[in-house]
């Protein structure tokens, strides 16, 4: 089994239509038009509403800056969800009202959705190690981080540079160590 793999610097960036930030979109699968999930990396560098995706799971990690706020919901009282580099990747609801404010100027920060109807998703921070098996098939993706990671499935070992995203396809069963310093490793699997 071999990593697909995309380098972020090979991906061109796409402006928001309000202004704020760009986004680079490192994986759409099936397809760009009609996917289940995507992955990309949103540079934001101003205040200002996230937009709805009704019936997407979101997952959110800052990489890089001082920091967001997140405000979600509507109506008062409103849940604010402070988050930065050291955060737990964030899940929320896709149609929910989202207005973002940055803690301390523009930060880099990685997005994860996953069409509800379809699949189920986690994404967790590595900061050493990582092992998994699943019960079930799944795709299993890893961003690098500035420092890379080596990513071991069963005695193979494949050595990845700095701000990549790798991901593939496994089988029920198959074990995973991801071995990194700032890592963050996701896991979507269909709905039954």
């Amino acid at each position: 089994m071999s990593w697909h793999t995309v380098a972020l610097a090979d991906v061109a960036p796409s402006a928001w239509k309000n202004g704020g930030g760009t986004t680079r979109e490192l994986l759409a699968w099936p397809g760009p038009a009609d996917w289940v999930f995507r992955l990309s990396v949103a540079e934001v560098r101003a205040d200002g509403p996230f937009s709805s995706f009704a019936g997407v799971e979101r997952w959110f990690a800052v990489l890089s800056g001082a920091g967001v706020r997140l405000r979600l919901g509507a109506a008062a009282p409103h849940e604010v969800q402070a988050l930065t580099p050291a955060s737990a990747p964030f899940c929320f609801d896709g149609a929910l009202p989202v207005d973002c404010t940055l803690i301390d100027g523009a930060t880099q920060d990685f997005n994860l959705m996953v069409r509800a109807d379809q699949a189920r998703a986690q994404m967790q921070r590595v900061a050493d190690s990582l092992k998994t098996e699943g019960a079930g098939p799944r795709t299993v993706a890893v961003w690098t981080g500035d420092a890379g990671a080596a990513l071991w499935l069963g005695q193979k070992c494949t050595l990845m540079g700095a701000n990549m995203l790798a991901w593939q396809a496994l089988p029920a069963g198959a074990a995973l160590e991801v071995i990194a310093l700032d890592a963050l490793f996701m896991e979507i699997q269909p709905c039954p």
